[in-house]
């Protein structure tokens, strides 16, 4: 059937809203009733020819007392679904009586299989059966769905000579026609589109992506393909299609089953009734979805791997409840986000609550398969968050790590702005594969495709523009080319690499004592009922003598040896109230030493906090106490020349000469900065340009003050 008839069609639909719904609902809520009217319209046409085997094989099954009865109704209806209530839809539209008409529909709506009812339950149809019958609006809107200028039965409808009036609607024909409408309520609900409705520009590209690069190695045999985020499934039917294209291209026979998940009730009953409408009964039964069908916290298909990956998931979208349902941070055990990598059993892949776009991609990298010879091939797009938040041990950066260290991110393409429904921030697709090719392996391709696109004639919600056919090839052309250019980047893995280390400089502490400083000591020192301490700073005061103490170790030296004599401990919790209330800092004074290496335990090492001093004449390895205050950060990349040390001796000693590096503090991160590498400075205008602008705004402006005098009669 030509789109044009389809069109008409999808249009005759829409125009039933708006006859029948149009004093019931408010136009964004059409769809609630309109598509699962659409779906229960063809699914009754399509089991019309079977009704009288379903209701035999039903009676006969009762009579048998068999309990397990779907298998052979499905057989009966030749469908992957039946209806066992003794109504069609052409009974019905001749009711009445309005509450006969609702009791007989309800009766109907009960006939059908658990694939239907989970289909209607989802899209809350029972709850508008009140309103509609209310209104006397059912019977008009089942009347108006048999109206014979539409057809949306399987089989043509005949004029009187047995010519062709209307012909049939095959599946893929009806599911033209319902996708048309979901992008139609979707557009008209705009404001919310964007959640669950992906542009088809987009799809079409993404799918592109993981199948161009292995079309003719793509063998004939069965293809798994998943979406863990799947809304209205049509990354999973763009993707099957465009894989069916290329194996029929090179002369090969695919067998397709299609997995996905989605938590929003509505959108999941859309997606079921897509495929059934399509004929993909198998498929329907493979998609999950409401709300207590959560892909992070309740993993539909904890044991499946799949061929072909494709996800839009939720952006900036908090999963607290997930993860509480899990156990929380420290109790999670799930090995899809805590795995084994670079030497760490507990390698934690858990995002911040308030994100979990990121946990959505760790689900599809655990569901790669590694033991066949294409592997998988993943395309999911992200925000721009994606690509740099999390500070490196966290875990969107673990996530980056264990993917680029893994070598399995090939590309990630930037898409033009306002591309979505919903959004006009910035989009990513990220492309993977376990599977790289080996020009391509130990490397990073970014391509900015930012200014590929057409603008769209009427802005949808925020998507003003799309990707042209031309400009879908010029991103594909781009990616399979491999090659630099000013859209195409291509970099090493470490590129995206660096360690976090913290920087320290030490604590130097100097003690004034004089009348004045042992006084106030005592005051702090009395509520605390330390006494004791004040009278051995005094005690100090008296033997050290009174002056500036400039080396804070030769003080808690002395005063620890007058501690002992006086039989006084001096706790840890002492020393503390000593630096707090009786120190000051200062950048002239001694470092204060925090720990004493015995000789030949510890190699020193000052890049790392550890001298060699000598102490009441031997030699001996310090670590000085780090200056709180003074501590800093640096990001040194993997490649830097000489790693961490010649990175600090370039950068932090010339500025730093007692800095050291706190060797436990080392952690790996990664990020991707599409700013840094594809960032344009506009040049600077010259001088001679400003000039002139500035001279054409002086005479405009003289031009103008001229007038206002004159206009008031001034001289």
């Amino acid at each position: 059937m030509e789109q044009a008839q389809l069109n008409w069609i999808a249009n005759f639909i829409w125009g039933i809203a708006d006859d029948v719904l149009r004093d019931l609902y408010v136009r964004g809520k059409y769809r609630d009733v309109i598509l699962p009217m659409t779906v229960l319209r063809r699914l009754d046409a399509e089991l019309e020819a079977t009704k009288q085997a379903v209701l035999e094989m039903k009676a006969n099954l009762d009579a048998a007392e068999i309990v397990n009865q779907e298998v052979a109704l499905r057989q009966a209806a030749g469908q992957a679904f039946y209806n066992t209530s003794k109504f069609t839809l052409r009974d019905l539209r001749n009711r009445g009586n309005q509450q006969q008409l609702r009791a007989d529909f309800e009766d109907y709506l009960d006939g059908f299989s658990s694939n239907v009812q989970d289909i209607l339950d989802n899209f809350e149809f029972r709850n508008q059966i009140p309103r509609l019958s209310k209104a006397d609006a059912l019977g008009t809107l089942i009347e108006k769905l048999l109206d014979p200028a539409i057809n949306l039965s399987p089989k043509p409808v005949l004029n009187g000579d047995g010519s062709v009036k209307h012909p049939g609607l095959d599946n893929h024909a009806m599911g033209t026609i319902f996708e048309e409408l979901v992008r139609r309520f979707n557009e008209e609900n705009n404001e919310e589109a964007g959640e669950h409705w992906t542009p088809r520009d987009a799809v079409k590209l993404m799918a592109r992506l993981i199948f161009l690069p292995i079309a003719d190695q793509i063998e004939s045999g069965t293809y798994l393909l998943y979406d863990g985020a799947c809304g209205t499934g049509g990354m999973l039917t763009v993707a099957e299609e465009t894989l069916q294209e290329l194996a029929k291209d090179h002369d090969k026979q695919v067998s397709t089953y299609l997995y996905g998940q989605e938590i929003n009730a509505e959108t999941y009953a859309i997606a079921k009734a897509d495929l059934l409408l399509k004929g993909e009964g198998e498929a329907a039964d493979n998609i999950i979805g409401g709300p207590e069908h959560s892909t992070l916290a309740n993993d539909a298909f904890p044991a499946r791997e799949f061929d072909f990956m494709l996800s839009n998931p939720p952006y900036g979208k908090s999963w607290k409840g997930d993860l509480e349902r899990m156990g929380g941070k420290s109790e999670m055990k799930d090995p899809r986000f805590m795995i084994e990598h670079a030497g760490d059993p507990e390698y934690s892949l858990i995002t911040r609550s308030s994100d979990g776009q990121m946990m959505f991609l760790a689900n599809m990298l655990a569901k790669m398969k590694h033991g066949t010879t294409l592997g998988s091939r993943i395309a999911e797009v992200h925000n721009g968050s994606s690509l740099f938040t999390g500070d490196a041990g966290q875990g969107e950066s673990n996530i980056r790590r264990w993917i680029i260290e893994s070598d399995w991110l090939e590309a990630i393409v930037a898409l033009p702005l306002n591309m979505f429904y919903n959004t006009g921030i910035a989009t990513y697709i990220w492309v993977l594969g376990n599977r790289k090719p080996p020009h391509r392996k130990g490397k990073v391709q970014l391509i900015d495709a930012t200014k590929w696109f057409k603008p769209l004639r009427k802005n949808l919600g925020k998507k003003n523009c799309e990707l042209s056919e031309e400009d879908i090839q010029k991103v594909c052309d781009t990616f399979l080319a491999f090659d630099e250019s000013e859209e195409s980047k291509i970099f090493p893995n470490q590129a995206f690499g660096y360690w976090k280390v913290t920087v320290e400089r030490p604590l130097r502490l100097q003690v004034l004592l004089n009348a004045e400083t042992c006084a106030a000591f005592r005051r702090v020192c009395t509520p605390l009922k330390e006494e004791p301490l004040a009278n051995l700073v005094a005690q100090a005061h008296e033997v050290l003598g009174a002056g500036l103490h400039n080396d804070y170790n030769e003080f808690l030296t002395a005063l620890k040896k007058l501690a002992s004599q006086s039989n006084v401990k001096l706790t840890a919790k002492r020393e503390k109230l000593l630096q707090a209330e009786l120190a000051q800092k200062d950048e002239a004074a001694q470092p204060v030493i925090k720990k004493i290496h015995k000789p030949g335990k510890v190699e020193a090492n000052s890049l790392y906090g550890r001298y060699e001093v000598m102490l009441e004449g031997k030699g001996c390895v310090v670590e000085y106490e780090p200056d709180t205050e003074l501590r800093d950060t640096e990001q040194v990349p993997l490649l830097a020349n000489g790693g961490i040390e010649a990175f600090i001796q370039r950068e932090v000693l010339p500025h730093a000469a007692d800095a050291w590096v706190d060797e436990s503090s080392i952690k790996i991160g990664y990020e991707v900065s599409f700013t840094r590498y594809f960032y344009k400075p506009q040049p600077l205008r010259t001088l001679v340009d400003i000039r002139a602008d500035i001279v054409a705004l002086e005479n405009e402006n003289k031009g103008l003050l001229e007038e206002i005098i004159g206009g008031i009669g001034l001289t």
